[in-house]
């Protein structure tokens, strides 16, 4: 972890022991909290993980489940959350486990936990993925700068040139990279990562449909009463970065293939990477002319009672870390 991380733990460590959260919960903890999850698979031992912060392994998720049944929330689906979000009772406060990005690993890993523990769960799905045609270019940046010891590219019709050798030089990379890859739009996205893969020797299709969930995969927990699986667009396009046209088409044609497929119709959604930098008020109206029920964000806070149900925030774990003790902490909503 970085120094910033380090730190950061180290005050939530803290801010447990010292036991101040607990007066503080009442007031800040809100109605409830949606925990958001992305990848649940066994711990890797590279050296280079710079997506590792969005990984848990299935035994930290064990654990957590474990702890949410004695910790005082009750662990709800998405359409409870929102009834309690609109109707607040008080009493126990809620949780929520959403799951996402559709990779194949929580066929493998996350969904024998849920279905074990039997506790509802929300999977946001991009619907190109399991049919085989999305593109997860983050995964192949990540292989190329893996593979590399030097990689190049054009930006801003500029030659840059990285130097790769170390695991801090390989890091330096990556994010800056990622940085420039997201900030453009779908086209210019797809022939920067294009180019890169054909240099290098990463086949991204092949990655992607390796990496991915396929409906077959879906449908072994989409009839399931604990799973809701919602929508989030087709592609997992930065939406903030398409026109009005662009972006309507993602919701609308992400959301009709899942309910081509589902069981039953979506109801919920997912902002792609949803930070505030992802979407903005356009894209919120949108979603809610489409009359979806909610829509979650990677927005962190607690969602507190009459919150716009198409913009709720969620709490990301990150996975470099394995302390209950902070993850109480942050669910308290002191910090």
């Amino acid at each position: 972890m970085s120094l910033g991380t380090d730190w950061a733990a180290l005050k939530l460590e803290i801010a447990y022991a010292s036991g101040l959260w607990r007066l503080l919960e009442p007031m800040q903890g809100g109605a409830g909290i949606i925990l958001k999850f992305e990848r649940v698979r066994p711990a890797r031992h590279a050296a280079f993980q710079p997506l590792k912060a969005s990984e848990v392994t299935p035994q930290f998720l064990h654990r957590v489940i474990i702890k949410l049944k004695h910790w005082p929330f009750d662990i709800v689906s998405m359409d409870e959350a929102c009834r309690r979000v609109q109707a607040p009772h008080g009493g126990r406060r809620f949780v929520v486990l959403s799951f996402d990005g559709g990779t194949r690993d929580f066929v493998d890993y996350a969904w024998p936990l849920l279905s074990g523990h039997q506790v509802p769960f929300t999977l946001y799905l991009p619907s190109a993925f399991p049919d085989g045609l999305g593109r997860m270019w983050w995964l192949a940046l990540e292989q190329v700068i893996a593979t590399q010891d030097r990689i190049n590219t054009v930006i801003d019709d500029r030659r840059r040139y990285f130097e790769t050798v170390s695991t801090a030089d390989k890091y330096h990379a990556y994010h800056y990279l990622h940085g420039w890859l997201r900030s453009l739009p779908p086209q210019q996205l797809a022939l920067a990562i294009d180019d890169l893969c054909a240099r290098y020797g990463i086949d991204l299709a092949a990655l992607s449909r390796k990496t991915a969930m396929t409906w077959d995969d879906v449908a072994t927990f989409a009839d399931d009463p604990l799973a809701t699986v919602g929508s989030s667009t087709l592609n997992y396009p930065i939406l903030a970065n398409l026109d009005d046209a662009a972006a309507k088409r993602e919701i609308t044609q992400g959301q009709a293939v899942a309910e081509a497929a589902l069981p039953v119709r979506p109801r919920h959604f997912a902002f792609p990477f949803g930070d505030r930098a992802a979407f903005g008020a356009r894209d919120v109206a949108m979603v809610a002319e489409q009359g979806l029920t909610s829509a979650v964000t990677s927005v962190p806070g607690m969602v507190t009672a009459g919150a716009d149900l198409h913009m709720l925030p969620r709490l990301a774990w990150d996975g470099r870390r394995s302390s209950l003790r902070v993850l109480r902490v942050m669910m308290s909503g002191a910090l």
